[in-house]
């Protein structure tokens, strides 16, 4: 399993993205694999320069203005969010596949919340800026892709969208992924394994290690965890560590939604 960060650019100015890197990243040897998501033209091959750099590897570009000189340089071209790459449905019923998770090393990057969101409130830090001057708004999100073929354990579900019920417990070093509907775990995912579907992801175990609902960009998916205490949790790209998780959710009840303008939102049930 792959996991990847998409940086999302509103100003095709160099030296501004420069300086904002500069306050979101620790260091220059993350080597993070990175989508890039830009809304207005860029000059792509300076723009990869510089994102090396910054010691972070970009593979792609988010389908839009950028495609042509995506091609030009034999860069990916990713669908907009909530557009699912096309999948070829075998003759036989797809199958959820457990696999060998990615170390925790490889999921690490700087956080880019915003302070506008220090609040009272449920809200979680968003990745995602909203600036509409000439500053560069950058926000990662985790995107993934398998690329290992792993038949320890397959799961039978149906060619259209279906649930997943899965009565083991993740360990670490596992990695469920579900792609079709929502994911149902009657067990616990234990810290170093992750749970990924695109559609909501249920947890009635204890939740540690990664949870990732809406994988490919569908903002309706939401997270339910009947203790919550993820080293990451994502919801639709957006996502937020372990670290910056509001402190009055941690082993608690929680659902985990994304609310356009305001990123992650922590609810804690028992009190809803």
């Amino acid at each position: 399993m792959l996991t990847f960060s998409r940086l999302q650019f509103s100003t095709d100015d160099l030296s501004a993205i420069d300086d904002q890197l500069a306050a979101t990243l620790s260091n220059k040897s993350s080597n993070i694999p990175i989508l890039i998501d830009s809304e207005v033209e860029q000059d792509l091959s300076a723009l990869v320069e510089l994102l090396w750099s910054w010691g972070l590897q970009p593979i792609g570009v988010v389908t839009g203005t950028l495609d042509a000189q995506a091609r030009e340089q034999r860069l990916a071209i990713f669908p907009a969010d909530g557009k699912r790459i096309e999948r070829i449905l075998p003759s036989k019923k797809a199958a959820a596949q457990v696999s060998k998770a990615p170390d925790d090393k490889h999921t690490e990057s700087a956080s880019t919340n915003s302070d506008s969101t220090n609040s009272d409130s449920t809200n979680s830090t968003s990745n995602n800026s909203d600036s509409t001057n000439d500053t560069a708004a950058i926000s990662e999100s985790n995107t993934e892709t398998t690329i290992a073929t792993t038949t320890s354990e397959t799961l039978v579900s149906a060619e259209h969208i279906t649930s997943l019920i899965y009565d083991q417990m993740l360990r670490s070093g596992q990695s469920l992924n579900h792609v079709g509907g929502d994911l149902i775990l009657t067990n616990s995912v234990n810290s170093g394994a992750e749970a990924i579907t695109d559609n909501s992801l249920h947890v009635y175990g204890r939740a540690q290690g990664r949870l990732v609902a809406g994988a490919t960009g569908d903002k309706d998916a939401r997270i339910f965890c009947q203790v919550f205490n993820p080293s990451l949790v994502s919801v639709a790209g957006t996502y937020c560590l372990r670290d910056n998780l509001p402190e009055h959710v941690i082993d608690k009840s929680v659902q985990v939604r994304f609310v356009e303008g305001e990123g992650l939102v922590f609810t804690v049930m028992d009190d809803a």
